[in-house]
């Protein structure tokens, strides 16, 4: 599965928004069958960050979302900037 297809969106929630800012996580829905090393290796390639952790979960809709912690050196809010988000 190529990194492109893994990521299908960014979440843009005032939640997601509060994670960006308190605890360097952004928050993307996945493509349902992707596992967390995938999503680590899709967000490094896609973004060129490095990722600290990933958690998942299938959200009530049936869209799994990740949400994708960063290492301390690079900084959320500046990739949400660059996305578009913030």
């Amino acid at each position: 599965m190529r990194s492109s297809e893994i990521i299908k969106r960014i979440v843009i929630t005032q939640d997601a928004v509060s994670l960006i800012e308190k605890e360097n996580k952004i928050t993307f829905v996945v493509d349902i069958r992707a596992t967390k090393r995938d999503i680590k290796r899709a967000v490094e390639e896609l973004y060129g960050v490095k990722v600290q952790k990933v958690n998942t979960l299938i959200t009530p809709r049936g869209e799994k979302k990740a949400y994708v912690k960063l290492a301390p050196e690079y900084k959320a809010a500046d990739l949400a900037v660059e996305l578009g988000i913030l």
